[in-house]
């Protein structure tokens, strides 16, 4: 079972929504977990637009990156999923793990009604787990351990 670690700035929407996706999707050959720079409060439009797709983030806990570290965590891969300045502030974890950068927009910055925002985090949603099956497809390749 390969290992992998989302990371985004607060932990509160996208990496939470790779780390939902991986652990339904994933069939077994994953552990996903997810963390932040910093330690945010999950978002609850998140958790209603992932309900959309029959899986239950409600009970996760937003962790930061640095804690997961101190704790020895290992990952053999570790997924920065906010935009490339923020990544660039992501820690390097101990151990051989690779690190692939996904960039998405950041639901905490949407405005509008309750209902405009969870049209706006729709299309982030689905295109997280596009991003999470082409993983699965690409990670079930030995060869793909190796190039990274």
């Amino acid at each position: 079972m390969k290992r992998v670690l989302f990371v985004c700035i607060h932990n509160s929407a996208r990496s939470q929504m790779a780390e939902g996706f991986l652990n339904a999707l994933g069939h077994g050959h994953f552990v996903a977990e997810s963390a932040g720079i910093e330690k945010g409060v999950l978002n609850p439009l998140v958790v209603k637009a992932m309900m959309e797709t029959g899986i239950d983030i409600s009970m996760h806990q937003t962790k930061e990156a640095a804690t997961l570290i101190e704790h020895g965590k290992t990952y053999d891969a570790v997924v920065t999923v906010c935009d490339e300045a923020s990544a660039e502030k992501c820690p390097v974890f101990p151990g051989k793990s690779i690190r692939i950068a996904w960039y998405f927009n950041d639901p905490s910055q949407f405005t509008g009604t309750e209902e405009e925002k969870l049209q706006q985090i729709r299309p982030i949603r689905d295109e997280i787990k596009a991003s999470v099956e082409r993983f699965i497809k690409e990670a079930g390749d030995p060869a793909f351990w190796n190039a990274n």
